[in-house]
Parts: C-alpha cells; structure tokens; sequence
C-alpha cells in the first residue's frame, strides 16, 4: 500500500509532508512549494483516490486514509514527520497528529467540523462545484485563462480568485473533476461525526490556520476544530479564503517553516 501513494520530493533538510483537499493532487501546493523547498525536504503526496494514486480497495473513509498515510510514513523511514494538510488533508493531519504518528502539524482550514446550515450548504455547493467541472472539462482551459470566468471558477475558494494563475486553476479543475474516491469522502466530511477528540498533548507543535472569508469552512467552524483540539494554536488568516496557500502564499510558507522549526 505505501508504494501505491504517488508522491513528489523537492529540497533538502527537514523533511515536511504536504497533504492536499478532496479533489486536489499535489500540484494544489505549487505556490508554496518552492518557498518551502527552500530549506526543507518537501514530500507532497497524491492521497489514495486523487491525482496519480489509486483508491484504496474496500471502504474509503479518513480512517483508512490515515492509515494508509501511517504505512506510507513508515514505509519511508519518516519517524515522526512534520505535516502540512489543506481542508480533507488538514483533517488527516489533525488525526495524525492526534494518532501521535507525527512531528509538528499545520492543519489549514480543516474539513470536518461543520454543522446545520453549514453542513448542508457545504454538501450542495461543493457536489454543484464538482458537477460543474465534469460538465464543462472541455472549455477549462479557456475558461481559467480568462479572468473574469476564473474568478467566478474560484469565488468560493478564493479571496482573490483574478490573482491565481492559470496553471494553479486548470490543473485544480481537472483533479477536481476526475477525483476517483470524491464521493464517499464529500459524504463523511460533510454528513458524518465530528474528528475525533485529542486528548493528549501532541508530539509536536499543533497549528490550526483559518482564512477570515473561507466560504467553505466558514470561520465560525474554527471554535469547534479548537474545543476537539484544546492543545492547538488558532492562526487567522486576513484577506484569506479556503486556501491560503494560494491567497497568501509568502505568510503561509513562513507559518508552516516557523513551527516546523
């Protein structure tokens, strides 16, 4: 199973593992990437049903994703790494963390602790957003090359959808679109329990990020991700949507790099 996470390896030094959102691959980290890779190792893995990997055989869930990233740590010798994850992979380095597997963890905008309303328009949206990008493959190249049709793409994952490339937004729509085990994950992130509580202290330092305008995980969430993670250290994010690796490249690179340190 740990041979099957397609990964990518860039830097030297520390060695940091990057983990991306439902839909997304690794390429979702090419704006930070470099800064990062600057003085650390950087490992950004395809998790198990995205990008280049293949689902996991039998139920998908975040615990068989965790578990197959607990192999795929140890698989490489990585005791203890530090982690990075985005939305459905700040989720899995939430568990991680609480499972004791790694280091320093930096958990952006997790997914996971939404409720009532949230819950609800969550679900529609993000299933009407995936739906969108099946139906209009065909034109994404022109329709993330234009500016005016990109940011209306990414209004509700951006602050500032204009500034991301076309490169950044093609290459999300089309792992978005094509994204095997999207399904069942959309389904127990939005409409199953709550992460599970940590209750020990973390191995490392534990950092949740959130974007003030995330319109996905909407700020509101980011009392409930403190109260199950009451050793976590709350980090906003101005001017900042669902992803602030893409609106906020340069402060995100220095949070992950200070408390990866």
């Amino acid at each position: 199973m740990p041979a099957a996470l397609s990964h990518v390896r860039a830097g030297a030094g520390k060695p940091v593992l990057l983990l991306h959102g439902l839909g997304g691959s690794w390429r979702s980290w090419t704006p930070i990437v470099n800064l990062l890779a600057a003085e650390r190792e950087v490992i950004a893995v395809d998790l198990p049903g995205f990008g280049q990997t293949p689902p996991l055989p039998g139920k998908v869930s975040i615990a068989a994703l965790a578990d197959a990233l607990t192999a795929f740590i140890a698989e490489l010798g990585l005791v203890r790494v530090d982690v990075v994850g985005s939305s459905m992979g700040a989720r899995l380095a939430l568990e991680l963390a609480r499972r004791g597997v790694v280091g320093a963890a930096v958990a952006l905008d997790p997914d996971g602790f939404s409720s009532g309303w949230q819950r609800r328009f969550a679900h529609i949206s993000i299933r009407a957003s995936r739906a969108l990008a099946r139906l209009l493959g065909p034109l994404m190249p022109l329709l993330t090359g234009n500016v005016v049709t990109r940011s209306l793409l990414f209004a509700q994952f951006s602050a500032r959808p204009w500034d991301l490339s076309q490169a950044l937004t093609l290459s999300a729509m089309r792992s978005f679109a094509a994204a095997g085990s999207f399904d069942p994950l959309l389904e127990e992130l939005v409409g199953g329990p709550p992460p599970a509580a940590m209750t020990e202290p973390p191995r490392g330092p534990l950092v949740i990020g959130w974007g003030r305008q995330d319109r996905v995980c909407f700020p509101s969430q980011a009392r409930r991700a403190q109260a199950l993670f009451p050793h976590a250290k709350l980090v906003w994010f101005e001017s900042c949507g669902h992803f602030p690796h893409w609106d906020v490249p340069q402060r995100t690179a220095q949070l992950i790099l200070a408390t990866t340190d």
